[in-house]
């Protein structure tokens, strides 16, 4: 079969690889879609970093060095099922959970399978991905979509760790919420939020990603903070409390500190992003004295039965946040290059192997 393999920075390969076989308590699924998104933008440009293996170094799990199948946001139809499959069937669509965990650790023993010891990522650590025409995953990672299209299945991974950050933020009806960030994720936890009956306001100083906030959020308050008085905003949203909570997607120091302040005695700030330096925080004045907290959410555990029913609820309309679908034989100048460059207008680019 064909597959597109991953070797290093800047180094993908469509190559013939042996088709994976099926085992017992597995599912043999032929990806249809697979999403791209700010991980596999950094692995291509910059080269492997935790959890994908390196050339010399396998992942514990899966046993895989580099080259490994790319692709971990797939939806596909389901080919075959392994002895002691159940409640799944031959040509029903599907979307897969890409989690690769010991299952034994602290963290999975608690059902925090999310943070465990030993994680990994199919698409990512070796184990098969959706940029291949065939795949075999464990049951247990195959959830069934119904009715909803394949191209917007693509997206329940991303949508997945939207609603697990919003869920950890104990987040509820008629709250004021500030998404700092209108990346794809922060458009997908906006979303997530306003379908929970949150009012919604994002933060972004971009001009392309405040005008995709603006198109697939029609209820929010899309802000310039580099133009506009955010905090005088959202004093006047809030009857001059400041914001139950607020989101950083942006991963920038200087977005934690305006968050902060923005929020309500009481208010909370969740931490989306990933920070890769040490922040300095003056905990007596930004949370002590205001009585706020600070939380932080990483991907997902049992999210995406309740992502996909999010999805099928019309509660939120995935086919929005699909800007293009390109052919796997394009994904470098038209998916790698195009996401990297900084005046993009893409939100979600769907990769197929046709």
């Amino acid at each position: 079969m064909q597959a597109l393999m991953y070797y290093g920075a800047t180094n993908v390969r469509l190559e013939e690889v042996p088709e994976p076989q099926l085992r017992p308590g597995t599912v043999k699924i032929a990806p249809a879609y697979t999403g791209l998104c700010g991980s596999d933008i950094h692995l291509f440009f910059h080269g492997p970093m935790p959890p994908m293996p390196s050339a010399t170094i396998p992942h514990p799990l899966t046993g895989e060095t580099l080259p490994v199948v790319l692709g971990h946001e797939f939806s596909g139809v389901v080919e075959e099922i392994g002895e002691g499959v159940t409640g799944i069937d031959v040509g029903d669509p599907v979307v897969v959970e890409p989690m690769l965990v010991d299952g034994t650790c602290p963290a999975c023993r608690r059902g925090s399978y999310n943070a465990c010891q030993q994680l990994g990522a199919l698409g990512v650590s070796g184990g098969g991905g959706g940029l291949s025409e065939h795949v075999v995953v464990d049951q247990r990672w195959v959830h069934p979509v119904g009715d909803l299209p394949l191209d917007q299945a693509a997206l329940i991974e991303p949508l997945a760790v939207a609603l697990h950050a919003v869920e950890h933020s104990r987040a509820r009806a008629g709250q004021t919420a500030v998404v700092g960030g209108a990346g794809p994720v922060g458009l997908f936890v906006a979303a997530v939020l306003a379908a929970r009956g949150i009012t919604v306001i994002v933060s972004e100083v971009s001009a392309a990603r405040r005008a995709m906030a603006a198109r697939v959020g029609e209820s929010w308050t899309v802000v310039d903070p580099g133009a506009e008085d955010l905090a005088e905003l959202v004093r006047s949203r809030t009857d001059g409390m400041g914001a139950d909570l607020a989101f950083d997607v942006a991963g920038a120091p200087a977005v934690v500190h305006q968050l902060l302040g923005l929020l309500a005695p009481g208010g909370r700030l969740q931490v989306v992003a990933m920070h890769p330096n040490p922040i300095e925080l003056n905990i007596a004045a930004e949370l002590t004295m205001q009585d706020r907290e600070i939380g932080s959410a990483f991907g997902y555990a049992d999210q995406h039965p309740a992502a996909i029913a999010l999805a099928q609820s019309g509660k939120l309309d995935l086919a929005a946040f699909i800007t293009s679908r390109i052919s796997v034989t394009d994904i470098v100048a038209q998916g790698f290059e195009r996401l990297a460059s900084p005046d993009h207008a893409e939100l979600k680019i769907l990769v197929s192997m046709r």
